[in-house]
């Protein structure tokens, strides 16, 4: 749902005015309170209550406010993504010097890489989170949007496109993930660690990365389905032949190891490329996938002979996003080898 967007904070009476900055709310733990009646938490504050809650946030900017939805993050879509991504647009038309995205966690490192594959402004999109509660002893969701926003209004934070900030860590949306089930230092960046970090009024970002250019998507472009299939001790893949019958247009295969699967999945998957691009990712979260060190059937060698695309040190959830953008860009077999070439190695 969208909501029109307002203003928490005027300019000030007196003096240059302060930076303005786009604060749009998706829902999540940060915005969740106990429900009347039930035990536990449901998204329920707007994007005006959080900003409002947050000691001195209006003090060094002025926040303009837009709900997309407020829902957990294991619902959100990547339709959303997109309004996202429009709605941050318009923001930044309107004068913001940056754009501060919150959600749930669930799901963050998936959206958050997806809007950096689309973003192509200069003015930095930071998404942030909680690990607990508004009505939790310790809630951390006003200091991480405390610091959500001293990022975007920062120069440092400028063209590194989207970034993740909480915890006082900013990281790269293209390696950050969520690595413990309820820490507040849950988010880790392998191999390379957080690019930077907030000490009191300042951000310092030690390391840059390189920025790609957005993939060109339309807001109504349909979205393909996308599967992504983990190969694990036992399994007989027998699934893989039933993906196209189930209408995926993709399938991303995390493998083990430097990406190895069964010798019995051979099959299907030579059958599966003739259909549908088929990309190479490995399940171990970290590490980037081989290409020539095993020959075995099943090895790398023989998946990637067998026409699979290496997701290189790409995690399986970052490739099935990168694979799922090129499609719904209308990317074929050529451009979307170039795009994961050129992406793989980070």
């Amino acid at each position: 749902m969208n909501s029109p967007a307002t203003s928490v904070a005027d300019e000030p009476a007196s003096g240059a005015p302060l930076p303005l900055v786009g604060y749009i709310a998706l829902g999540g733990t940060i915005a969740s309170v106990p429900e009347a009646g039930r035990v536990g938490a449901a998204p329920g504050l707007s994007s005006a209550e959080l900003a409002a809650a947050v000691p001195g946030l209006t003090t060094f900017a002025r926040i303009e406010t837009a709900d997309v939805d407020r829902v957990g993050s294991s619902e959100l879509t990547m339709e959303q993504v997109l309004t996202v991504r429009d709605t941050a647009e318009a923001l930044v038309d309107r004068g913001a010097v940056g754009v501060v995205v919150s959600q749930g966690t669930d799901s963050l490192e998936e959206s958050a890489y997806a809007l950096d594959l689309l973003w192509d402004r200069p003015e930095p999109v930071v998404f942030t989170a909680a690990m607990r509660t508004a009505a939790m002893p310790g809630a951390d969701g006003p200091a991480n949007l405390l610091g959500a926003v001293r990022c975007a209004i920062a120069e440092p934070a400028r063209d590194l496109g989207v970034l993740v900030c909480l915890n006082d860590e900013v990281h790269a949306a293209r390696w950050v993930r969520k690595t413990h089930t309820s820490s507040v230092a849950t988010f880790r960046s392998d191999p390379l660690g957080p690019l930077g970090w907030l000490v009191e009024d300042r951000l310092r970002i030690p390391l840059r990365h390189r920025r790609f250019p957005a993939v060109p998507l339309v807001a109504d472009a349909p979205i393909p389905p996308v599967a992504l299939v983990t190969s694990v001790l036992g399994d007989d893949g027998r699934v893989l032949a039933e993906l196209p019958r189930l209408g995926y247009r993709g399938l991303v295969l995390a493998g083990m190891g430097g990406g190895h699967v069964p010798s019995s999945w051979l099959a299907a998957l030579r059958g599966l490329v003739e259909q549908l691009p088929v990309v190479l990712a490995c399940r171990t979260g970290a590490g980037e996938g081989l290409r020539n060190t095993y020959s075995r059937p099943g090895s790398e060698i023989d998946l990637l002979a067998t026409g699979l695309v290496s997701a290189g040190a790409l995690h399986p959830f970052k490739a099935r996003m990168l694979l799922t953008i090129a499609l719904a860009a209308g990317y074929d077999d050529t451009a979307r080898r170039q795009l994961f070439a050129e992406r793989a190695a980070g």
